[in-house]
Formats: structure tokens, sequence, C-alpha cells
């Protein structure tokens, strides 16, 4: 019984089709908002890796990916816009025995206007192909339990009408920057800001798995970050709120990084390069308390999060063992200030 009632337990997450989440947001900005496409960086890259209640009973797991270009990225006076597009991917797994996968593909595309120094206002939209498959062989019902045991010879009464299928998604978003001030040791005055909204399943496809018809909730994404130098000193802190809605599913998480320049940049010789350590405590509401860490060198990140299931119904059951989650990045910044450059386009 354990086991079954674990999975009825998680079971909703599944069925109204909630979206995947990583703790470490910044570090999957395209399933943040569509429009963070082009909008701090002329190249970026992520992959992400997220384990969550290996504790409990099957984990679910989550591997994403993504990556963005802008288009024509050259820092001109002139310059009115940039364009950039990208492409993102995840996989998501939830349970051993059941096995309810989920993949999704999708194209992004964005505009950004130069609306003032250091101040630009973009606009994203994404469209792609999400696919989900069940495997029901493996899975248990209250209405195989006989009174006094479970019987597998007992017919669930469950109709999966589709055990496999795929459907058209499309959203889109909107996104503010500012980019001011220098983040030299000697100076360490860079503000920088990031905010926007967004609506993800404007399409609102089928995604049930029985004969009825289970429309997707449009998910409604609002964040604002930003990072704040603390003058002559090696100090950065980088705050956050994000705030997501979807049906009934409500997330509010919050809280800081604070970054600490082991090395900064030189700018006289391409030897010396940035490597900067971040930790931060972020607070999930009604769920979990979560620590982070980050390493960034030369444009390469590392990071890491750590969910503490502090808040929810199953804190006694995972022990407080929430998430784990691993995530890689490499960004470009100016593609002009590399030396595999010509021009200010890169050679790939």
């Amino acid at each position: 019984m354990k086991h079954l009632l674990i999975f009825f337990l998680l079971t909703p997450f599944v069925v109204i089709g909630q979206d995947i989440h990583f703790s470490q947001m910044n570090l999957s900005p395209l399933t943040l908002n569509p429009a963070l496409v082009g909008a701090n960086y002329d190249l970026e890259a992520n992959l992400n890796y997220r384990s969550q209640w290996n504790s409990v009973n099957s984990p679910f797991q989550t591997i994403g990916a993504s990556v963005y270009s802008r288009l024509n990225p050259e820092n001109k006076p002139t310059k009115k816009a940039y364009i950039a597009a990208g492409i993102d991917f995840f996989n998501d797994q939830a349970g051993l025995t059941n096995r309810v996968v989920s993949n999704n593909v999708n194209l992004h595309f964005a505009t950004h206007l130069i609306v003032g120094k250091g101040s630009t206002l973009g606009l994203g939209l994404y469209g792609g192909w999400a696919q989900r498959s069940i495997d029901p062989s493996g899975s248990t019902w209250a209405s195989q339990y006989d009174g006094s045991a479970y019987n597998s010879l007992i017919s669930s009464g469950e109709d999966f009408n589709r055990a496999s299928f795929g459907v058209f998604d499309v959203g889109t978003g909107i996104v503010y920057t500012y980019n001011f001030g220098n983040s030299r040791i000697g100076i360490n005055d860079a503000k920088k800001i990031n905010a926007g909204f967004a609506a993800y399943h404007l399409s609102r496809p089928n995604y049930s798995f029985l004969a009825s018809e289970e429309r997707q909730y449009i998910r409604f994404s609002g964040f604002v970050n930003g990072s704040f130098g603390v003058q002559n000193t090696r100090l950065i802190v980088e705050p956050g709120i994000y705030f997501n809605q979807q049906g009934p599913a409500r997330e509010i998480f919050l809280g800081t990084y604070f970054k600490y320049i082991i090395i900064e940049e030189s700018h006289y010789t391409i030897f010396v390069q940035p490597f900067t350590a971040s930790l931060g405590v972020f607070y999930r509401n009604k769920d979990a308390l979560v620590v982070k860490a980050m390493l960034e060198w030369n444009g390469i990140g590392l990071g890491f999060a750590y969910d503490v299931n502090t808040f929810n119904t199953l804190m006694t059951a995972s022990k407080g063992k929430g998430a784990f989650e691993f995530a890689l990045r490499y960004v470009v910044p100016d593609f002009s200030r590399r030396p595999y450059v010509s021009g200010g386009r890169s050679f790939f």
C-alpha cells in the first residue's frame, strides 16, 4: 500500500500536466521566458539535470538543454535592435513503474529594442512540439485492491485511449533589461536588472492519456532579478524573485546569490580570465529551502542546487530530501571581445 499511496500523491502533478521547473531558473532561461533569447549575451548555452523525490519512491528526473545566439551581434552606436534565435529541449521522466515520459522541443525567436543607454525591451515567441507517453502495465490502482490485498488480476478500469501522443505548443513573453557600470574590483559599481512576464501553452494542448479531454493550463511566469556590485569590494549581490501560476498551482521563489570575485578579467591580455564563486539561499513558498552554489570562469559556469524539503506535506516521507540539480552554462557576452572572432562575428 505504501507505493500505491505515494503514487496517488504524485499522480495529480502528472495528470494536469504541470510544467517542469528547475531551482536554478537563471540557468534555464528559455523555460522562464522566451524573450530571454538574446537578452543578455551574444551566445548562451545551458545543460540542466534535476532529480527529485529519490528518498520517497521512484524519482522524477529531468534533463534540459538550450542554446541561443544573437543574429546581428555587432555593437554599433547606430544599432537600434537585436534579433536572436534559439532552441531548447527537455526530457522528463516521472517514476520507474508507470514511466510517464515527456519530451519537448521548442524554437524561440526574439527582438530586443534599444530604448536607452544600457536598456533594452524585448519580445519573444516560441513554437514547438511536445510528446508524452505512459506505460500503464507497471501501475497499480485502488480498483485492484480486493479488500485485503492488491490483486493484479482485477481490471484497473482505466481507459488509456492513447498511451503516446504529440501536441503543438506556442507561447510568448516580454523582457526588460538594464546593464550599466563597471565590475572591476577598484570600482565594482555594475548594475544589471532583468524583469519579464511570459505566457506558456497559449494553444492549451490536450494533455490527457484518457478518453476524456484534459487541456493543459496556461502557465503565467513573471520574474525580476539583478546583479549589484558592492563598490570598492570583490562582492556582488544577485537577488531574484520568480512567480509561476498554472491552473490551481502557484509558485513563488525568492532569494539571493552572493558572488565573490576571485580573479578579475584583464583588459590587457586574454590569458587572465575572470573567476568567481557564488553561494545562494532561496525559498520556495510552502515547499522547500534551496541552497545553491556556482563557479564561473571565462564564460563557463558550473552550478549546483539542493532542495531541502521542509515546508510541504511530504516532509515526513521524504525526510527533508527534496531534489538536487546540476547545471553547466557557457556564455559569450560580446563576440567582438573574443580572440576567435573577426569583425564582431563568430567563426561558428
